[in-house]
C-alpha cells in the first residue's frame, strides 16, 4: 500500500496544531516552551510574543520569573542560533548538537582565515569566564592579548560554540540586554550536561513539534546530519508524502486535522521558528512572499496569518503616549480578516507596550479591503 498523501494545506493545518496556532493553549510555560523544543531568540522580545500569541493568558512575568530563577536559559543551540529552551533541555541536548556547534566554528574560522591552536584558546576562555561573566566585548580584548596574532572574530567565535555559555539575564524589560554577558552553563545551571547522544529524542521532539516532516526539514532546523538517525527510527514512524511525493515521517500517535479547519489570524514575532524549521516552507509561506520576509543580514521580519499562512509583516512604532502596530498585507483582506487583526493587534501593542496612554492598528498601502465578508 503506497503512503497517503498530505496536500499543502494539511501540512499546514498539522504544524498550526503542534505549534498551538490554531487555539491557544493553557498548559504552563516550561510545558510550552519544551513542546516547540526552543524558541527563537536572536531579539529578546521574540520569545515573549511567540509565547503570547501561542498562550491564554500569558504573561511577561511567567517568563521572566522562569529566566532568573535558571529554569530558563539563553544560549546558542539549533543552527548555530540564539534560542530559549529549559535548562533541562539544554542539559540533555547540548552535547547532542556540539559536532553542529564545532562545524559551525570551522567554517568561520576558515573563511577567516583564522587557525588559533584551539586547546589553549579555550582553555583561557573557560577560566576567565569562570571568574565571573563576560561580555564578548571583554572576551575579545583577553583573546587579543593572549594571541595577538589571530584573528579575533574567529577565536570569539571559536569560544561562542565549542564552549557551553549561557547569557546572563538582567531584571526588568525582556530580561536580557544588548550586550549580554555570558556565564559557563554548568555553574549557572549546576548540573552537568548530559553525556549522551539524544539525537533520536531530539529528532522525535521536532516531529512532534513540526512534522510531518522530511529528512531535510529536520537538518533545516536542527543543522546536523540526520538521514541515519531517521533510517533507524523509521520503522516506528509513520511515512507520508507530500504533493511532490516527497517522503514525509511523523510519530504515529499525531494527529492530522482536517485542511479545512478554519484558523485564527495570529501575529508571529521576528524569526519564529515557524518560518524557519523546514527545508520546504510552502506550507506556512508561498514562495512569492518569502524576500518581504527573510531579508539582507539574515533578519526574518515578524509576520501576520492569515487562514494559516504567512499574509502580511507588521511593526509597533512608537510616539511619545501612543503606539500603533502598522500592518503591511500581501494581498487584499477580506473585512472579517481585517477585523480580526486589529483586535488581536491591539491586544499584542498592549503586551509589548504597557505604558502608552493610547493603541491603534494601522495597515499599509499594500491593504486592500475585498467585499466578502
Amino acid at each position: 500500500m503506497g503512503e497517503q498523501t498530505l496536500s499543502t494545506r494539511e501540512l499546514n493545518r498539522a504544524t498550526l496544531a503542534r505549534q498551538m496556532l490554531l487555539q491557544r493553549q493553557t498548559i504552563p510555560v516550561p510545558g510550552a516552551i519544551e513542546r516547540l523544543v526552543g524558541l527563537q531568540a536572536q531579539l529578546p522580545v521574540s520569545p515573549y510574543v511567540c509565547l503570547w500569541t501561542r498562550l491564554e493568558g500569558f504573561d511577561r512575568d511567567h517568563l521572566a520569573s522562569l529566566i532568573e530563577d535558571r529554569s530558563v536559559v539563553k544560549t546558542t543551540l539549533m543552527r548555530a542560533t540564539l534560542h530559549l529552551v529549559t535548562a533541562d533541555d539544554y542539559v540533555r541536548f547540548r552535547n547532542t548538537l556540539q559536532p553542529m556547534l564545532s562545524s559551525a566554528a570551522g567554517s568561520i574560522a576558515k573563511r577567516r582565515g583564522g587557525d588559533a591552536d584551539l586547546e589553549p584558546l579555550l582553555k583561557a576562555s573557560e577560566a576567565f569566564i569562570a571568574e565571573k561573566p563576560r561580555t564578548f566585548a571583554e572576551i575579545s580584548r583577553m583573546l587579543s592579548e593572549l594571541m595577538p596574532d589571530e584573528d579575533v572574530g574567529a577565536m570569539r567565535y571559536a569560544v561562542r560554540m565549542h564552549l557551553p555559555l549561557v547569557q546572563v539575564p538582567i531584571a526588568g524589560g525582556w530580561s536580557f540586554p544588548g550586550n549580554p554577558a555570558f556565564s559557563l552553563a554548568k555553574s549557572w545551571i549546576g548540573r552537568p550536561l548530559s553525556p549522551e547522544d539524544n539525537l533520536p529524542e531530539l529528532v522525535l521532539r521536532y516531529l512532534r513539534a513540526f512534522g510531518p516532516a522530511s529528512i531535510a526539514d529536520i537538518q533545516t532546523w536542527s543543522g546536523i546530519k540526520a538521514k541515519e538517525v531517521v533510517e533507524a527510527l523509521k520503522p516506528k514512524l509513520r511515512v507520508y508524502r507530500d504533493e511532490r511525493r516527497h517522503e514525509l515521517y511523523d510519530l504515529t500517535d499525531s494527529e492530522l486535522p482536517p485542511g479545512d479547519i478554519p484558523a485564527p489570524v495570529r501575529f508571529l514575532p521576528e524569526y519564529d521558528n515557524l518560518l524557519l524549521s523546514h527545508n520546504d516552507r510552502s506550507r506556512i509561506i508561498a514562495q512569492e512572499h518569502r524576500a518581504r520576509v527573510f531579508l539582507p543580514g539574515l533578519r526574518v521580519r515578524g509576520t501576520i496569518l492569515v487562514d494559516g499562512f504567512v499574509a502580511g509583516v507588521w511593526k509597533v512604532e512608537k510616539a511619545k503616549s501612543a503606539a500603533t502596530l502598522v500592518v503591511e498585507p500581501f494581498d487584499t483582506l477580506t473585512r472579517r480578516d481585517r477585523d480580526a487583526l486589529v483586535d488581536e493587534g491591539e491586544a499584542l501593542v498592549r503586551f509589548l507596550e504597557t505604558k502608552v496612554k493610547s493603541v491603534k492598528v494601522e495597515f499599509g498601502s499594500l491593504a486592500g479591503l475585498s467585499a466578502q465578508e
